[in-house]
């Protein structure tokens, strides 16, 4: 026997599950499907918590977007009565030279963002923790914070329920086909039809959608516990921060919410499928994190709590994959973020719907099209690309 729906969603992590909150929430008649339990840690959307920053150094495009997604987040607060995202401020440290520093400003110009410059000798003075190199300096984000990415996902989730969406955990897509304006699926516990479809599977996505240009990227995160002499680590004294210590070499860490200061390199992993995931994490793997902080932030570097992984689901050039399949105009594909796209899930969940319900949405997505010629180069984003997809937005 089939189940029908109008609308199908394929994974319920940030932006899945973000997605048949609003559909519910809109009246809409809505299945998602996880091959686990969300919220869990066997994908990209865990680890206690995520950065979540206005100033996006990776590209001004991202200003609006993320913008809406504060609001969100905070309408999704007053929703479930839970506090999801937290202000701690953002410190991001490079050379003045560097992407990371240009990148920041670039947006916070653009946008009129507020935000603050510090430099070496103001960060040592203002945030004692810190050992900046003699030549960098610092831009302080006041309004960036972290939100609780399990906490979200639950919230939305239960929102989702509430609203009577078929919420259909540890059941995985095997196949799907379109035909005659009806999508047809079949999953490790039956079979479905839906009018529209979203597949935002994460580092599952290439297993539904076998041509994509992505790649998926083992990813370690680290908790440490401050040493006794360290000035105080919690949200209310430290901000979320991210160094360069060149292009493209990027760390970034989170203070302590009670599991000690999160802190974890940025794309340094080596390639994978969510299939074949080593989650043993290395001695040697906490060793270089702990190299990181002896040199930078070495009161942090304390006992090492515990260590996790989890997974980016990259593109060649570093920016998002939304856009209908190529062969197919009622399955919609999502959420190849490349490790920076948890903090927009709240915004997206709402877009994510209007396209599918309508085919239409206020955000111009022209940026994160399958048809951009970056998505094909095979190379990360550089600045002489961000300069053409200013050009074309």
């Amino acid at each position: 026997m089939t189940n029908s729906c109008a609308l199908a969603i394929v994974g319920l992590g940030a932006m899945g599950s973000a997605t048949v909150a609003a559909l519910s929430r809109r009246g809409f008649d809505v299945i998602g499907f996880d091959r686990h339990r969300p919220p869990h840690d066997q994908g990209s959307s865990h680890g206690k918590t995520r950065i979540i920053r206005k100033a996006y150094w990776e590209h001004p495009l991202y200003v609006p977007l993320v913008q809406s997604a504060f609001d969100a987040w905070r309408e999704l607060e007053r929703r479930s009565s839970r506090e999801l995202l937290v202000q701690t401020g953002a410190l991001l440290i490079g050379r003045e030279e560097g992407l990371l520093s240009r990148g920041t400003r670039q947006s916070a110009v653009t946008h009129d963002l507020e935000f603050e410059d510090l430099s070496r000798d103001d960060i040592v003075k203002r945030f004692p923790h810190f050992r900046p190199s003699e030549d960098t300096v610092g831009l302080f984000e006041r309004e960036a914070g972290i939100l609780f990415p399990e906490d979200c996902i639950e919230a939305f989730l239960n929102e989702a329920a509430e609203h009577g969406a078929r919420l259909r955990f540890e059941e995985a897509i095997t196949e799907w086909k379109a035909e005659s304006g009806t999508v047809h699926l079949q999953t490790t516990a039956g079979s479905y039809s839906a009018e529209r479809l979203l597949i935002a599977a994460g580092p599952w996505t290439r297993h539904l959608v076998p041509n994509l240009p992505l790649e998926v990227e083992r990813q370690v995160m680290h908790w440490f516990e401050p040493k006794p002499e360290s000035p105080p680590s919690t949200a209310e004294h430290l901000p979320v921060f991210l160094f360069e210590e060149a292009d493209e070499q990027h760390w970034y860490g989170v203070p302590d919410f009670g599991d000690g200061v999160k802190v974890a390199i940025h794309h340094n992993g080596e390639p994978t499928t969510a299939d074949a995931l080593q989650r043993e994490v290395a001695p040697a793997e906490v060793e270089a994190v702990r190299a990181l902080l002896e040199q930078r932030m070495p009161m942090a570097n304390g006992r090492a709590l515990r260590a996790c992984v989890c997974m980016y689901t990259n593109t060649p050039d570093g920016h998002f994959l939304i856009d209908s399949h190529p062969l197919h105009d009622q399955v919609l594909i999502a959420s190849p973020c490349s490790g920076h796209g948890f903090k927009f899930a709240s915004i997206f969940g709402e877009i994510l719907a209007d396209l599918l319900t309508t085919g239409e949405t206020s955000f111009d997505l022209s940026p994160f099209r399958l048809s951009r010629d970056a998505l094909f180069t095979h190379e990360r984003t550089n600045e002489p690309e961000i300069n053409n997809m200013e050009r074309r937005t």
